[in-house]
């Protein structure tokens, strides 16, 4: 699902240093590789609400199953042949079944929210997960204390309010799964600062073992509902069963790829496009759209998350330019 560990106000995965060249085409090419980034993450979502819908039924455990086993192979596929299976080593491997139990379980309580509330309103919600992070950071990632942060935390959730108001008409169950789908991202989002000394390519593969393991581990209680697929799906609906992992596998290795090429602080803002994203989709599959009222609050959590942005981004180019000067 969405993210699943995207949003980066601050460095939160292990990627090469930036390569020489045009800087303006790399620039360009790293902003549309992770817009296109979002398109996958999105297909991602709309295809886990499509199969988990009333009329096609498919089990959630079965939907996570697939899209983290889809997502292991494609990912091994890529990196072993290039990476060797070195690729697989990594520093800190509790922190990396922590960041995949998190990405696990921020999956599983998206596709519940998506299968209440339209895909547009679901996707805002999470928009709040990096703010939660930068809330927190002074004690879970003993960063300082920065009153701006909170600030924007405190927009972002007023976004939500917005977003989720009474006379919205949304379900106040798929609304309580949103709000736990933020607090798992965030969870998820400091897990991956701890993972951070490992490639970016092997947190990608282990992402999708750790998912893969848990769900197989889970099966045997829910057998049946994995028995039921030949005489539920279509062609086209085992299409989009396997495309979960397709889309979850492709969005984070256009992340990778764009983040090699133009630096997490430049990026930051594109990845609110995911909710225009999402919202097309949501019109398109389903006639879908947020009202004005709607994108008011979309428009404050997105306003909030890109204004801390640029603060941050501020700031530590102040700090970098202070210990320059040190030295």
């Amino acid at each position: 699902m969405a993210y699943s560990g995207h949003f980066r106000h601050s460095k939160d995965d292990s990627v090469p240093p930036l390569p020489a060249g045009n800087p303006a085409r790399q620039t360009l090419s790293g902003v549309l590789l992770l817009i296109t980034s979002m398109w996958a993450l999105s297909g991602l979502d709309a295809s886990g609400k499509y199969l988990m819908g009333v009329d096609v039924g498919v089990s959630l455990l079965v939907v996570c199953l697939v899209r983290y086993g889809v997502h292991m192979v494609l990912a091994m596929a890529v990196v072993i042949p290039s990476r060797g299976w070195q690729a697989l080593r990594c520093q800190r491997p509790k922190a990396q079944v922590v960041r995949g139990l998190s990405m696990l379980a921020a999956t599983m309580l998206f596709l519940k929210t998506a299968s209440y509330l339209p895909l547009s309103q679901a996707t805002a919600i999470n928009f709040l997960a990096p703010l939660l992070v930068l809330s927190v950071a002074p004690w879970a990632l003993k960063e300082p204390l920065f009153p701006s942060r909170w600030v924007a935390a405190g927009f972002g959730l007023l976004g939500v309010l917005v977003v989720v108001r009474p006379d919205a008409g949304l379900d106040p169950v798929g609304t309580l799964f949103g709000l736990m789908t933020a607090c798992a991202l965030a969870v998820q989002h400091i897990s991956s600062r701890r993972v951070a000394v490992d490639d970016s390519y092997t947190t990608l593969i282990w992402s999708g073992a750790v998912g893969t393991a848990v769900t197989l581990l889970m099966l045997p209680f829910h057998w049946q509902d994995l028995t039921a697929l030949p005489g539920r799906l279509s062609a086209s609906g085992w299409l989009v069963l396997l495309g979960t992992g397709f889309w979850g596998c492709l969005g984070h290795f256009l992340l990778i790829q764009a983040y090699r090429r133009a630096s997490a602080s430049l990026l930051a803002p594109f990845v609110y496009f995911q909710i225009v994203s999402a919202a097309i989709l949501g019109w398109l599959i389903w006639g879908q759209f947020p009202d004005l009222v709607s994108w008011l609050g979309i428009a404050i959590i997105c306003g909030s998350g890109i204004t801390i942005g640029l603060i941050e981004w501020r700031r530590n180019g102040a700090a970098q330019t202070l210990a320059a000067e040190a030295s």
